[in-house]
């Protein structure tokens, strides 16, 4: 199992080639080992660094931010009209992580924060920390990859709200981590207005996100996300009650998690489990489990290693057919569906 470590930090890694399946109950007692993001410590840059890191594919050709740039000069030529929103945002700049930043910048200011402020935050945030340079563009490749509709990298920087908002986070996130908590939820509280996506900075979310539409995504306090894991619209990892502590869903690497999926409490998804679209989850799932339903019930498992770079919403189909025929089967034997909790009764006579 890899690891999903986004840190600078040392992590903990395992064979690739590891088939074991966990149960969840071991996962619960050593969540460090399946969820390395447990035992890393401070997520964000080190705050008593001040020497900026040069960004990770500079010792390379940075291939996505040519692309970028490659594309600006195209959609310029196409669209004359754009060109100096294409220049401002793109052509401009030397990097992925200034243009990011003045993106961020411009969507996210206000008349009382105002956007060279932002871009100050964001620059000294991401020129600082190699993490977070290698998760946006980790998370921009799984945009280009896994959402049909992202023709281009450049479209996810200027245009897709999921991205923009998950950029956004990780910058809070370090923030948080810093210590500089305050400023950290005037971020995340701007992020909820512009994008409508809640998601607190504490929380801990690895690489190669897809945040797809993004509209009405809340992740708690105490989640974690794995690496690779793409969430539809309307996902809610949330706490249940007023606990307070460690009460939100760990969410393994692969995950696909539908639209208007709601995981509630300190459960445990476990990696390449597929969650259909409209479900309620309040246990824990096995690692490549299929589960629909309200509440969610395990319906089958998943084939693939990680649901999340097929995008293949299996469950939902096979979630229907699955109570289609059940249905069918107790018609047959002379069952009425009860009214009271839902439960199929035999017929009396």
């Amino acid at each position: 199992m890899e690891d999903m470590s986004s840190s600078t930090s040392s992590t903990t890694t395992t064979s690739a080639t590891d088939t074991t399946v966990y149960c969840c109950s071991a996962l619960k007692c050593q969540p460090e080992r399946f969820f390395p993001i447990y035992a890393m410590g401070n997520l964000g840059i080190n705050s008593n660094s001040t020497a900026a890191v040069a960004p990770e594919a500079d010792s390379a050709v940075d291939s996505i931010w040519e692309a970028i740039r490659a594309e600006a000069k195209l959609e310029a030529e196409k669209e004359p009209i754009l060109s100096s929103f294409l220049y401002a945002s793109i052509l401009s700049h030397d990097c992925l992580e200034r243009a990011l930043g003045f993106v961020l910048a411009n969507r996210l200011q206000n008349p009382t924060l105002l956007a060279t402020q932002l871009m100050d935050i964001f620059d000294n945030v991401i020129l600082h920390d190699s993490g977070i340079q290698r998760s946006i563009r980790q998370d921009i490749q799984a945009f280009k990859d896994r959402d049909p509709s992202c023709a281009s990298y450049s479209w996810a920087l200027l245009y897709l709200k999921g991205y923009h908002s998950l950029q956004s986070y990780r910058v809070a996130n370090a923030l948080w981590n810093q210590g500089r908590r305050v400023l950290a939820l005037a971020l995340q509280s701007r992020i909820s207005e512009v994008f409508a996506v809640d998601i607190h900075p504490a929380a801990k979310i690895g690489e190669g996100i897809l945040l797809d539409h993004g509209t009405g995504v809340v992740i708690g306090e105490t989640a974690v996300v794995g690496n690779r894991v793409s969430l539809m619209q309307a996902v809610t990892l949330g706490g249940t009650g007023k606990e307070t502590g460690d009460r939100h869903p760990k969410i393994g690497q692969g995950a696909l998690i539908g639209a208007g999926a709601t995981i509630l409490g300190n459960i445990i998804v476990g990696e390449g489990a597929m969650i259909a679209a409209g479900s309620l989850v309040l246990k824990d799932i096995p690692p490549h489990s299929m589960v629909a339903g309200n509440p969610a019930m395990v319906i089958g498992r998943v084939e693939e290693q990680d649901p999340s770079m097929t995008m293949k919403h299996d469950a939902s189909i096979d979630y229907f057919e699955h109570m289609a025929t059940s249905c069918l089967e107790r018609r047959s034997n002379g069952c009425v569906e009860g009214k009271s909790n839902g439960i199929f009764h035999s017929r009396k006579n």
